[in-house]
């Protein structure tokens, strides 16, 4: 990794001061929140000098370094932020963005036109889902979903019958998938991608990392183009703070760039000084969340009121999704879904009856935190596509957060222990409405 000195430290080390200069800054040990709109230029040719390469009018100069011009363009924190972010991932640069979702939609919009053929993977988060299903459409542009499972074969095949084989431009596949943790093979994509590219044209291959954060996946080094978080999640960590990501080759991220330029839609000095400080603690709080799962997992699997449960580290080792998740992973993560025995009803009264884990959407803060898939995050979906990818009323998801492990069994113990099912539930029913 890179770094100041001789010594090729981690980034987790570097999280505390990579691409900081306190001389900058009066010597402030941390980066100052750059609460600013505009930049003063020491003279009008340095100001022409940093609007060439802010436009791509021309590349940058050998050790020439990016001034500051305007907040919409670049701000210290937001530069430095995308710096370090880079170094988890090992991308050649990044680009930042006040949600998820912006940083999605700008990149498929810069890289889709009419006429042109998206394939993505099933399931999707279900924003990602709506904006592919509903928006991208009304641009003529055509979109084929694929399922987990599908090999280099058997996504070639469902290309060329699709009709629009020699208008594949890009692959967007989110792996593991939200909510129920199927892995997609990056390098299959790749090699997908490469079958259908032409010499004047380029397939890309993004990949949605959220469920991993920048620890436990690195898709850029499984064939990736480009790499993109909701930063809200692991790396924001702490429920206070709403961003987005794109990390890949410079080539890339320039365009992505510039059309957030235009988009405005550029992360903010208060969302890059949250995340910076997010970024210190990000390895040891995603290790604990990743050590509670593990034991979660484990307590679900054993437990008789639950049906299934989906979590990369209970994945059968004569799958071949394992040795996807061999070659690919670097942990289980800390984002599980169970399917509890009953459906709907059974899943509420569950979620009602969480004493220490709360209920709400979105992942990877420092708490636990449980949905229900089916009526919140992927209430959007197609109910006929929720059913074919397995996402019934009877699923519940968790986001394993830093408590202490046996705090949080002890709650979805007592509170699997409310859950009525059969004949018990009706009998609770009736004593309640006679008690009522």
């Amino acid at each position: 990794m890179h770094s100041n000195t001789s010594r090729p430290f981690q980034p987790e080390s570097l999280m505390m001061s990579y691409g900081y200069k306190p001389e900058l800054s009066e010597g402030a040990i941390k980066c100052p929140i750059f609460q600013t709109s505009t930049f003063v230029f020491k003279t009008a040719e340095e100001g022409k000098a940093f609007f060439e390469v802010a436009y791509g009018i021309r590349d940058k100069r050998p050790n020439e370094e990016m001034g500051l011009i305007y907040s919409r363009l670049n701000n210290p924190d937001l530069e430095i932020l995308e710096n370090r972010l880079c170094l988890w991932d090992g991308a050649e640069a990044g680009a930042v963005f006040e949600s998820g979702m912006s940083a999605i939609t700008t990149t498929l919009l810069e890289f889709l036109q009419p006429g042109d053929l998206l394939l993505y993977s099933n399931p999707l988060y279900g924003g990602t889902d709506h904006f592919i299903q509903h928006f991208l459409p009304k641009l003529g542009i055509h979109t084929l979903g694929f399922k987990p499972g599908m090999d280099r074969e058997a996504l070639i095949e469902l290309v060329e019958k699709s009709g629009h084989a020699d208008q594949l431009r890009f692959i967007y596949i989110e792996t593991p998938a939200n909510p129920t943790n199927d892995l997609i093979d990056i390098a299959c994509c790749r090699a997908v991608a490469d079958h259908f590219k032409k010499e004047d044209q380029d397939v890309l291959v993004a990949v949605d990392n959220t469920y991993m954060g920048p620890l436990w996946q690195h898709p850029l080094q499984h064939g990736a183009d480009l790499v993109l978080y909701s930063a809200t999640k692991y790396i924001g960590g702490h429920s206070d703070v709403i961003a987005g990501a794109v990390l890949g080759y410079q080539k890339w991220i320039s365009r992505v760039k510039t059309l957030r330029t235009f988009l405005g839609s550029m992360a903010g000095p208060w969302t890059g000084w949250l995340l910076l400080r997010s970024l210190e603690t990000l390895k040891v709080r995603m290790e604990k969340q990743c050590q509670n799962a593990q034991e979660v997992a484990k307590f679900l699997g054993h437990h008789p009121k639950v049906e299934k449960v989906y979590y990369l580290g209970l994945i059968p080792q004569d799958s071949s999704a394992y040795e996807v998740y061999q070659r690919q992973c670097l942990a289980p993560g800390a984002m599980l879904s169970f399917d509890i025995k009953g459906g709907e009803a059974e899943a509420f009264q569950f979620l009602n009856h969480l004493q220490l884990i709360k209920l709400a959407v979105s992942l990877g803060g420092t708490e636990s935190l449980a949905e229900h898939p089916r009526t919140m995050t992927h209430a959007g979906v197609d109910p006929q596509h929720l059913l074919e990818m397995g996402i019934t009323g009877k699923m519940v998801r968790l986001s394993i957060g830093v408590e202490h492990a046996k705090d949080i069994i002890w709650d979805i113990e007592q509170a699997l222990e409310q859950v009525c099912t059969g004949q018990a539930a009706i009998g609770k029913m009736v004593k309640n409405d006679v008690t009522l």
